[in-house]
């Protein structure tokens, strides 16, 4: 039942609050919510410790992609836009450099073996927490790259705490070898409690991270890369050969993709090898509403990515109609076009009579969008998801289709992908939308494409990629392994739709229209100040805070250019 899992995220959030206590700048563990030695004394010890990590699960949010080359949020993020600033203590928005996480999971895998438990059980429970360890270590090397790597918990005394950056290539092996126990110690998904994660979660997991480093290390010149990229691929066909999971659909191609992400129950659902549930009045959430009033909206470099319905790029297709209306780019494209973007006929709000709010010109000059391109994924109609923090829809933890693309990709990158991959993989996702399957022997390179210097196999896997996992999360980490900050300097990446004489015109409040800022083709400029923007390679890191280098000079030097 849903309330179970409702359960355990709300001890988790008891637990989460109960830490939040700072000791100066070290976050030590424990705190007072479990005294030693009385606690682990048993199964439900160490599962009610555990419970604690599962709010650090990312999800899908309102924000999701702001900081890529997908999105135009109307402030500029910070980062992207050259004014982020060494922080002195901590990011004030992202308090990152923060190691309470690791410090909680060194501190249960230096005590769980006390529990009056099978060998079993607390293996278990030791996969939960390793699988965390490698995602919270994981995340500190994204940010920062070489970082120290500890495996005891710490007080005030230890000599951890003063310990120097372990390499990241050094610290990222470790993170696999607490992936493999995660997977080989975690259960089936038929034998685990509903709501926790599981084997094929751990193997989801794998993929991701493994895809990211092995990427990373080949395209930053790191050397070691086709290891990490060959347990990406092996931990994909973990999930995929476990015949558990498949693809959401009811055959309807025009809906199917959009109706995905505003389901009230994800639970049963093939596609959600790991979702976050909620239920009304007891864990709710607001992205509904944030998505209806948050000032954002997709770029024309993305919307420009959609392949036409006949398969090629716009730069190819006899069938693109050009893009002086909305109606006009969405003819003849990907459906889930108009399954992620608000385009005219859909239903905005439902209201309590009934009555529909129906989207007939793009809702630019208001909160809605910033750029014309409103996203709609992961955004109900109903009243009731409206309402402010009150929406139950599931989220999704780990989804299928993120493995189909993982495998493809390392396959690629390991030489190994063939039409079967293929059509196990991109061709499962093009049929849920009724697109034309990605055929080998067809494709051809996009004249237009962002990376001209890569083969057009992992282009047509990369441009898959961005659409179907667009909004949730993975383009500025993609740009990360790619090696590709230099994207954010398109200008196109900043500019919203073409708003000609003709559709502007169409709007009934002129008020709305008037004052935007067109470019000369007539895009709207979402930023009047700038034209691009500048990406500097210091950008592939965040600084470590001042006050972290000075209390530790171990941590010196600063990263590269900041």
């Amino acid at each position: 039942m849903k309330r179970t899992n409702i359960i355990y995220t709300l001890a988790l959030s008891l637990l989460v609050m109960s830490g939040c206590k700072r000791d100066s700048f070290l976050d030590l563990n424990p705190d007072d919510a479990f005294s030693d030695p009385t606690f682990f004394k048993n199964e439900a010890d160490l599962k009610l410790y555990c419970n604690g990590f599962y709010n650090t699960l990312p999800v899908m949010d309102a924000d999701a992609d702001n900081n890529s080359d997908n999105m135009v949020p109307r402030d500029k993020n910070k980062f992207l836009s050259g004014q982020y600033i060494v922080p002195v203590v901590k990011d004030e928005d992202n308090d990152e450099w923060n190691w309470k996480n690791e410090r909680s999971v060194n501190y249960f895998l230096q005590r769980y073996q006390r529990a009056d438990a099978s060998a079993e059980i607390k293996n278990k429970y030791a996969a939960e927490a390793r699988f965390f360890r490698a995602m919270f270590f994981w995340q500190k090397v994204k940010r920062y790259g070489d970082v120290p790597w500890f495996t005891t918990d710490l007080n005030e005394k230890s000599p951890e705490l003063y310990l120097p950056r372990t390499p990241h290539k050094q610290v990222m092996d470790s993170v696999l070898l607490d992936l493999n126990f995660a997977v080989a110690n975690l259960p089936e998904p038929a034998n685990a409690e509903k709501g926790r994660i599981h084997k094929y979660a751990a193997a989801a997991l794998k993929a991701r991270i493994c895809l990211w480093e092995g990427t990373y290390r080949k395209y930053h010149g790191m050397g070691d890369d086709q290891p990490m990229i060959r347990e990406a691929a092996t931990a994909a066909e973990v999930v995929i050969n476990s015949g558990v999971y498949d693809i959401y659909t009811t055959g309807n191609p025009t809906s199917d993709y959009y109706n995905l992400f505003i389901q009230e129950e994800l639970l049963g659902n093939k596609e959600a090898i790991l979702a976050k549930r909620f239920l009304k009045d007891v864990y709710m959430h607001n992205l509904t509403r944030q998505l209806g009033e948050n000032n954002t909206g997709f770029s024309k470099n993305f919307v420009r990515s959609f392949l036409c319905t006949d398969g090629l790029p716009t730069s190819l297709s006899p069938r693109y109609k050009g893009d002086d209306s909305l109606n006009a780019e969405r003819a003849n494209r990907d459906p889930r076009f108009t399954q992620l973007i608000a385009t005219e006929g859909f239903v905005f709000q439902v209201d309590a009579n009934g009555g529909k709010d129906i989207i007939t010109l793009p809702r630019i000059g208001t909160s809605v969008t910033s750029t014309g391109y409103q996203r709609i994924k992961g955004r109900s109609s109903s009243l009731a998801q409206w309402n402010a923090n009150q929406s139950t829809l599931d989220l999704f933890i780990f989804r299928y289709a993120e493995v189909l693309l993982a495998y493809a990709e390392a396959k690629a990158e390991l030489g190994e992908c063939d039409q079967a991959v293929l059509d196990k993989t991109i061709t499962k996702l093009r049929s849920r939308v009724g697109m034309p399957a990605m055929q080998l022997s067809t494709l051809v390179k996009d004249p237009k494409s962002d990376f001209p210097a890569l083969g057009v196999l992992l282009d047509e896997i990369r441009r898959e990629r961005r659409i179907e996992l667009a909004a949730e999360r993975f383009r500025f980490d993609d740009l990360l392994r790619w090696n590709a900050g230099k994207l954010i300097e398109n200008p196109e990446t900043i500019l919203g739709m073409k708003l000609v004489p003709a559709i502007k015109a169409q709007y009934p409040n002129q008020n709305q229209v008037k004052d935007l800022i067109l470019d000369a083709n007539g895009y709207i400029r979402v930023y009047t100040d700038i034209t691009n923007r500048v990406w500097n390679n210091k950008m592939y890191l965040y600084p470590i805070p001042t006050q972290e280098l000075t209390l530790n000079p171990k941590l010196l030097p600063q990263n590269t250019g900041w």
